[in-house]
């Protein structure tokens, strides 16, 4: 009997964009209560996951 090999998809989910979502939340929320240092913390994280997905989106469709 013959059996085809079933695909399996390379990525799995948004974890680069749902943890830069989180990371802006929480940079607003801390900004809010007055917790300038972790806000821009969070800031710079969310930033920078952001920008590793646009990269590896980039990346992706180009090959």
């Amino acid at each position: 009997m013959l059996q085809l090999a079933t695909s399996i998809p390379l990525q799995t989910g948004g974890g680069l964009l749902y943890w830069a979502v989180i990371f802006f939340v929480l940079a607003i929320v801390a900004a809010a209560v007055g917790a300038r240092g972790v806000a821009g913390i969070s800031m710079e994280v969310a930033r920078i996951f952001v920008l590793i997905f646009i990269i590896l989106a980039i990346v992706s469709l180009l090959l």
